[in-house]
């Protein structure tokens, strides 16, 4: 059942705070493994040549262990994302799909030091979602910004059923883009 409504005067930040928190309690094993099947089914039908994933924080579902669990996806180029905080900007750099070891992205988040790419596919982590295809993130743009950038690539928002908002109540802002599908524990939304 998606969240009815955002928060008071429409805030994003509150509606972030009670998604995350929902996040928290919902992710798991057993959730985990249906989205990981549900991950690579779709991987499988859109067949990317590069594919952008996510290094995962607060309670994110982890795609490189799904896709490193399907030996026919073994073969792709792999990407994380590397931000900088000045300007706010995003790129993709080759990851050979093992824990990025000291590098840290100026956001504190483990990046690769590889080549920067643009894949064709992207993974992006949603705090929440809405079923036509909006995402709300953490705030700070990077992927919004990268999408604008880079109109041509698929998107697959990755998410926990629990962070569905209900889209007639979810204000849309301008920067905001739909996802090309949602993919959640349950299935494609």
């Amino acid at each position: 059942m998606p969240y009815p409504s955002e928060p008071a005067a429409g805030s994003r930040a509150a509606l972030r705070q009670h998604l995350l928190a929902e996040r928290r309690r919902f992710a798991g094993d057993v959730a985990a493994q249906a989205l990981s099947r549900h991950v690579v089914e779709v991987l499988m039908r859109l067949e990317p040549q590069c594919l952008g994933l996510y290094w995962p924080i607060r309670s994110e579902f982890n795609a490189s262990v799904a896709v490193a669990s399907e030996p026919a996806l073994a073969t792709l180029t792999l990407a994380l994302p590397y931000t900088r905080r000045e300007p706010r900007t995003m790129e993709y750099r080759v990851w050979d799909g093992h824990a990025p070891p000291e590098n840290k992205d100026e956001c504190g988040i483990p990046a690769p030091d590889g080549p920067t790419v643009v894949p064709d596919v992207l993974l992006v982590p949603c705090v929440g979602y809405t079923r036509d295809g909006f995402r709300l993130g953490y705030g700070g743009g990077y992927f919004d910004r990268w999408l604008a950038a880079h109109p041509h690539a698929t998107t697959v928002g990755v998410a926990w059923s629990v962070c569905e908002i209900d889209a007639a109540a979810f204000a849309r802002e301008p920067h905001d883009l739909p996802m090309s599908l949602i993919v959640t524990e349950v299935g494609v939304a």
